[in-house]
C-alpha cells in the first residue's frame, strides 16, 4: 500500500507543473489581434464590438465615396471594433445582407438605405436588440439614429456667398432638381428665403435641371441662348455645377461671376483655382460624413449618449481652402 501511495504522489508532483502551463497559456487567447476587418480582441485581451456597414454598390461618385468613407473610418477604430462591409444593387440584396450581418453577430449597423422597402427589416434589425444609425436617409422605424447634412443650410450659405461676391443687385439663375424630392427642396428653400432677406431686389431666374454634369451642361447652354446678363448661378451640385461652366466656357461668356454647387467633388474642388475670372463655390454635404455615423454606433455600444439626429453644419469651400478637402483615394 505504501508503495502505492508513493507512486500517487510521484505522478502529482509531475502533473502539477504541467497543469499551471496548460493555465499560463489560455490567458494569452486574444492577445494576438492580427490584421484585417476581422481580427480577434484588441492588443488589451478586451472584447470587440462588432459593427456592420450597408451601403448601395456603386463604383463611382458620391454614393461611392459614401462606402470608401465609411470603410477607411471603420479601419481607423480596428483596436475597438471587428467590421464587416456589404454592398448592395437593390432592397432585396440590402436586406439579405442585413440577415447576414445579424448572423454574424453585429452589435450594430450603419447604414445607408437608398433603396425603398428597408423599414421592415431595418425595424426586425432594432427589435433584436441592435443599434442602428442611418446615413442621410430617413426612415419610418422605431429607434434609428442618424447622421445628416443640412440641406437648408447649403442654400442659406449659397445665398449669403453669392451676396458677399457680387453685390445684393444682380440676375441669379438658380438650378433646382424636382427629381431629387426634398433635398432640392430644402435647398431652394434655405436659399430664397435667405435672399429675400438679405436681397430682395435680387432678380432670380428658375430652371429645372438634374445632378448630372451632363445635364448641367446641356440645360446651361440653352440658359445662356435666352439670357444676355446673368451674374451668378446657385447651383445644388457639383456634377451640375462641372456642365454648367462647360456650357460657359464654350460659349465664351465672361459676365458669370459666381457659380455654386454641393457635394465635396474632388474634380469640382481642383476646378477652382483654374477659373480665376469665376468664384467656384462648393457647400459640402460630404460623404465623409458618415464617418460620424460610424463614431455614433460605438458610442452607443460603449454605452454613451448619443445624439438621436446629428445635423452636420455646411462647410463651404472655395479656392481659398479647397486644399484642405483634397484626397487623392476618393472615388468622388
Amino acid at each position: 500500500m505504501r508503495k502505492v501511495l508513493n507512486v500517487i504522489a510521484l505522478l502529482l508532483l509531475i502533473m502539477v507543473p504541467l497543469l499551471t502551463a496548460c493555465g499560463g497559456k489560455s490567458t494569452d487567447s486574444g492577445a494576438d489581434s492580427g490584421s484585417g476587418s476581422d481580427s480577434g480582441g484588441s492588443d488589451s485581451g478586451s472584447k470587440k464590438h462588432k459593427i456592420g456597414i450597408l451601403a448601395p454598390a456603386v463604383t463611382h461618385g458620391w454614393v461611392a465615396a459614401v462606402a470608401y468613407h465609411a470603410e477607411a473610418r471603420a479601419k481607423e477604430l480596428t483596436n475597438d471594433i471587428e467590421y464587416q462591409i456589404q454592398t448592395s444593387t437593390n432592397a432585396e440584396e440590402m436586406t439579405s445582407q442585413l440577415d447576414d450581418l445579424m448572423t454574424w453577430g453585429a452589435e450594430a449597423i450603419v447604414a445607408f438605405p437608398q433603396w425603398e422597402g428597408m423599414e421592415v427589416p431595418i425595424q426586425k434589425a432594432l427589435d433584436e436588440g441592435i443599434k442602428v444609425v442611418n446615413f442621410d436617409i430617413v426612415i419610418d422605424a422605431d429607434g434609428v439614429y442618424r447622421v445628416s447634412g443640412d440641406n437648408e443650410d447649403m442654400g442659406i450659405q449659397g445665398a449669403k456667398y453669392i451676396v458677399d461676391k457680387i453685390g445684393k443687385d444682380g440676375h441669379v439663375v438658380m438650378l433646382e432638381v424636382p427629381t431629387s424630392g426634398s433635398v432640392s427642396e430644402l435647398r431652394k428653400k434655405g436659399f430664397v428665403d435667405t435672399m429675400k432677406e438679405i436681397a430682395p431686389d435680387m432678380k432670380i431666374t428658375t430652371y429645372a435641371t438634374k445632378f448630372t454634369r451632363e445635364d448641367g451642361l446641356k440645360d446651361f447652354a440653352d440658359i445662356l441662348t435666352s439670357n444676355n446678363k446673368i451674374d451668378a448661378v446657385y447651383s445644388m451640385d457639383d456634377e451640375t455645377s462641372i456642365g454648367v461652366l462647360q456650357a460657359i466656357d464654350e460659349a465664351g461668356r465672361t459676365d458669370i461671376k459666381v457659380v455654386t454647387g454641393g457635394g465635396g467633388m474632388q474634380e469640382y474642388f481642383k476646378m477652382m483655382p483654374e477659373n480665376e475670372n469665376i468664384w467656384i463655390e462648393s457647400a459640402l454635404y460630404s460623404p465623409a460624413m458618415v464617418k460620424d455615423a460610424v463614431d455614433v454606433a460605438l458610442k452607443l455600444l460603449n454605452g454613451e449618449s448619443a445624439e438621436e439626429v446629428k445635423v452636420i453644419p455646411t462647410t463651404i469651400v472655395d479656392r481659398d481652402n479647397y486644399k484642405d478637402f483634397l484626397d487623392e483615394n476618393s472615388p468622388y
